[in-house]
């Protein structure tokens, strides 16, 4: 017969069995529904952007039907009632840890110009937050957006100062454009960890465009890395627009916003199927102003470069059809060109181009003085953001230090109309 102490024993040991196993419940989820609660939510602008909104998210665990609710947004929480629901894809994701995750994209479409539209994602009862985007307005219209060159090292220590100051200073931008290497090897998903890190919630409330860059392409194995194969993270975190190139779909793409066309370039890869698909998309142009993004400038600002490659592809298409601004990255510096054509600097009256090369993150390069005599402005170590608006037939830059502090601006004036 056992004794009384034994008894009591026995009852604290069942006890605290039942106990630990709630807090495991409890901490890891209720385990299935923990593992569907959305993470790493991003708006990306589709081709329409006035009717239509990208979102991508994902989750550990297998959601059956996963569902993006979206309303016109109200000052109370009865907005809800007319939440309509849209069906999403899913894709099974292995990550370089062997964990097995779930990537889900949706577009919103139908939807009104102009308007603040509240939206959530998810399903199988497991849901994200409420969140709001606004739609872009038809036409011609004023907007201003914020443009990153090369977050790629130390994201979550360095770059998130930055991100949050662009935040404070452009509160209204429309979206944010980011030129490539967002970090060094997207392969490790400790490396987007440390993005979502930064970035918080904003990209679940500001629409991005990304061109890619060259460690998009970066793939190590066996302590070598290759620069030749695209990143699939791409694709599991990002949905574009697909009306690029065959092969290069969701890397090169364009969009027309508020009056301004969007192209966006892949200058790793395929250049002479780009140039011909960029004949096409700048010839068929209906904007007052023309914006192209990529990561390897025109004009290498970095010691030891000179990216004849890009020059040659895309310089002449970009003079041919008066492109307004170029913006890229790669060479960890800062350079404004004057307005150029035919790699020539033009005259006050003349069309030309202006090459942005910038930097956000904190690693540097040696300059590179060969294209000096091209630029209105060179500079480094400064971590950059920049805000540029359109309003009145005007194209308005202003280049930002991380500390808010204004580092270059320049203006465009264009009455003519395409």
């Amino acid at each position: 017969m056992k004794s009384t102490r034994e008894r009591r024993l026995k009852r604290l040991l069942s006890g605290f069995i039942i106990g630990l196993m709630f807090c495991l419940s409890v901490s890891n989820g209720q385990p299935q529904r923990q593992t569907l609660i959305p993470q790493r939510i991003v708006l990306n602008l589709t081709t329409t952007p006035s009717s239509s909104m990208a979102v991508t998210w994902r989750t550990e665990g297998e959601v059956k039907n996963p569902v993006v609710q979206v309303a016109p947004a109200g000052d109370w929480d009865g907005f809800q009632k007319g939440a309509v629901n849209g069906s999403a894809t899913s894709e099974k994701f292995e990550l370089d840890t062997r964990a097995i995750v779930y990537s889900h994209s949706s577009i919103m479409s139908g939807l009104k110009a102009n308007t603040l539209y509240a939206y959530r994602v998810g399903g199988d009862s497991a849901w994200s937050e409420w969140n709001q985007f606004t739609t872009a307005k038809e036409g011609d219209a004023p907007f201003s957006f914020v443009f990153l060159g090369d977050p790629q090292y130390e994201v979550k220590d360095m770059i998130s100062r930055v991100f949050r100051e662009a935040l404070l200073t452009a509160p209204t931008a429309k979206f944010w454009l980011f030129t490539g290497d967002l970090f060094d090897l997207p392969q490790y998903d400790r490396n987007w960890v440390e993005w979502f890190y930064a970035t918080g919630f904003i990209h679940s409330i500001i629409p991005s465009i990304v061109a890619p860059g060259s460690h998009e392409y970066a793939l190590k194995t066996k302590g070598v890395v290759r620069w030749d194969m695209f990143s699939p993270t791409w694709k599991a975190h990002f949905t574009f627009p697909q009306n690029g190139p065959k092969g290069l779909e969701g890397r090169v793409y364009y969009l027309d916003y508020q009056g301004v066309r969007f192209v966006v370039l892949d200058a790793q890869m395929g250049l002479k199927e780009q140039t011909e698909w960029l004949d096409k998309v700048l010839a068929a142009n209906p904007n007052k102003w023309t914006v192209a993004a990529m990561h390897e400038p025109v004009f290498s600002i970095a010691k030891g470069r000179d990216e004849h490659n890009t020059r040659n592809a895309f310089m002449a298409l970009f003079d041919k059809y008066s492109v307004d601004l170029v913006l890229t990255g790669h060479d960890h510096g800062y350079a404004r060109s004057k307005s150029l054509k035919n790699g020539k600097v033009v005259g006050d009256q003349e069309q030309g181009t202006v090459y942005v090369v910038s930097v956000c993150g904190p690693r540097g390069y040696d300059h590179n003085p060969k294209y000096d005599y091209l630029m209105q402005k060179t500079g480094k170590e400064h971590q950059l953001f920049q805000v540029i608006s359109f309003q009145e037939g005007k194209l308005i830059y202003k280049s930002y230090t991380v500390t808010g502090t204004l580092y270059d601006s320049f203006e465009l004036q264009k009455d003519i109309k395409r």
